[in-house]
């Protein structure tokens, strides 16, 4: 194993920021995100800021990571965590003002790490001035067209327009009480009843977001993870669904729009770019969104999906590079996010698979020790593997999935929406453990009292901790040129193993990863650039990985 670095101090003074990266930064960036709720509380009032965020630019740049994707910051009714936006082009009050975020914006640059924001062009709040003019206006109003209002079926309008569910549970639609007092129209939420969708058919709507996108550029942020990215486009005849695609998502039209926000950027010399939230599992259909003209990059769902398997990970390593490259994208690797179980939960249960159809489990076992040893060797493979890297906020801390919430506290719409069926994504938003909290410190969601040997004063002060064990994996990745535009080639290897190597001009680095019954004999090498896991008698152990020179 890799000879420990020199203990850190708790909260270490930041270095030199790094020179601006090349080109094309996003390739290989490593990208962490914020949700802002959970992060760091400035002002101490259980809930996480932009206070709060500036306060770690340091830890931050100390982690090395490239770039921050935060989670919505914008004002909200927060009906389903932010993603209600009420205005999008200002910062809800309770993380802080407009000022504060172009601060934010100002130090994070400072710092060497770019900022890329959330933005929701699929829906809005139904406290946006938009919808409630919608609702005043009654049917037929210009204003109404700007949302999906149609007439219920049924003698007397009293049944939902088509048969359409939410996706967290429940009809898709909502109905209005008209200005006179009478039941009205309905509206279509894809998602909670306080998130009416756009119609992306009116030219209004596409006006305005091209039109929020140069807010935020003109302010310097450096790109936008767009969520639901497939879903804008309906289509018009509004079908029951019956089986078989989908008629609210992956329509043909989606296209259009991200070829006009591709100029958009492209009027824009820092290099801004796109990441969207994609759903499809058809992967010609993918990679049309990854087209030279769209979007720079999207999330790698299957493999987050993927069981701690050898076999089946090869196999979605190898479905991702060939799906991104007939269009030249750059592949994503991402292991949990705000929307999923963490993966040190996951990867300590018998199933280590993930579902992504809305049905999260809860309450089975998982064997946490196990779990973490599989999820730094799961960080290595993400990081040797060609593309970008994301981190989700306490990955580096290898938090596990909070379960215990008690109902009374729980704020997820899928929860409610379920019947509590689904307990939702609560259990991964909890707070971080910074371990410099007040003893009587508030939370908006009750951090676990063992998370405080978790914290991050903790972990600091242990350069074999998950922390020191991410910082030094992401340093050494930034110092690989291997790692960030090399080659990528499978290397012969027994079954259970995955062996790659990453070859630059005069660099190679070979990655092994352990899913095997036992430890197996590492090849011949110069060097051990670092280990998840101790590696002792040139052998290494199973649910280990390894760097090697």
């Amino acid at each position: 194993m890799q000879t420990p670095e020199a203990r850190p101090e708790a909260f270490p003074a930041a270095s030199e920021p790094p020179s601006p990266a090349p080109s094309d930064w996003w390739r290989s960036a490593a990208i962490y995100q914020i949700y802002p709720r959970s992060f760091a509380d400035g002002n101490g009032d259980g809930i996480g800021d932009l206070a709060g965020i500036r306060a770690r630019l340091p830890y931050l740049r100390r982690l090395g990571v490239d770039a921050v994707w935060i989670s919505p910051w914008y004002p909200s009714p927060m009906a389903d965590g932010g993603y209600d936006i009420a205005d999008y082009r200002d910062i809800d009050p309770v993380f802080g003002t407009l000022a504060e975020a172009e601060a934010l914006l100002s130090e994070a640059h400072d710092a060497g790490i770019r900022v890329i924001v959330d933005i929701v062009p699929n829906h809005c709040s139904d406290r946006h001035p938009w919808f409630r003019a919608a609702v005043e206006a009654g049917p037929g109003s210009p204003e109404r067209a700007r949302f999906w209002f149609r007439p219920g079926r049924g003698e007397h309008g009293e049944l939902p327009p088509n048969n359409w569910q939410s996706a967290f549970g429940g009809p898709g639609w909502r109905r209005v009480t008209e200005a006179d007092g009478t039941p009205g129209e309905w509206y279509l939420h894809r998602f909670a009843p306080e998130q009416p969708d756009f119609n992306w058919e009116n030219p209004e709507v596409r006006a305005e977001f091209e039109s929020i996108l140069r807010f935020w550029l003109d302010r310097g942020v450096d790109g936008f993870r767009i969520d639901v990215a497939d879903n804008l486009v309906k289509d018009p005849e509004l079908p029951d669904h019956e089986g078989g695609p989908v008629p609210w998502a992956d329509q043909d039209g989606v296209h259009d729009i991200y070829r006009a926000w591709h100029k958009v950027l492209d009027s824009y010399a820092h290099e801004p770019v796109f990441v969207g939230e994609v759903w499809t599992s058809d992967p010609e259909r993918f990679a049309r969104y990854l087209r030279p003209d769209e979007l720079h990059t999207a999330f790698n769902f299957p493999f987050l999906q993927s069981p701690w398997d050898a076999t089946a990970l090869r196999t979605v390593i190898d479905s991702t590079r060939a799906e991104h490259a007939p269009v030249g994208a750059a592949a994503t690797w991402v292991l949990s996010n705000h929307d999923t179980t963490r993966h040190v939960t996951r990867y300590g249960r018998p199933d280590t698979s993930y579902a992504l159809d809305g049905r999260r489990v809860h309450g089975v076992p998982a064997d946490l020790g196990l779990g973490r040893r599989r999820a730094r060797a799961a960080a290595l493979l993400t990081m040797a593997l060609p593309g970008c890297v994301y981190v989700y906020q306490g990955d580096e801390l290898g938090l596990e999935e909070i379960e215990d919430i008690p109902p009374e506290l729980r704020q997820d719409p899928a929860f409610f929406q379920s019947g509590g069926e689904d307990l939702g994504r609560d259990g991964c938003r909890v707070p971080l453990p910074w371990g410099d909290e007040a003893p009587d410190a508030r939370s908006w969601l009750p951090r676990p009292a063992e998370w405080a040997a978790r914290s991050v004063r903790v972990q600091s002060a242990d350069p074999d901790s998950m922390l020191g064990f991410y910082r030094r994996a992401l340093a050494l990745r930034s110092a690989q040129p291997a790692l960030l535009d090399g080659g990528f080639t499978w290397l012969p290897a027994r079954p259970g193993l995955l062996a790659f190597a990453r070859t630059a001009a005069g660099s190679s680095v070979r990655c092994l990863v352990n899913l095997a019954d036992g430890p197996v004999p590492l090849p011949e090498h110069t060097e051990v650039l670092i280990a998840s896991g101790l590696v002792e008698n040139g052998a290494l152990p199973r649910d280990t990985a390894v760097w090697l020179r």
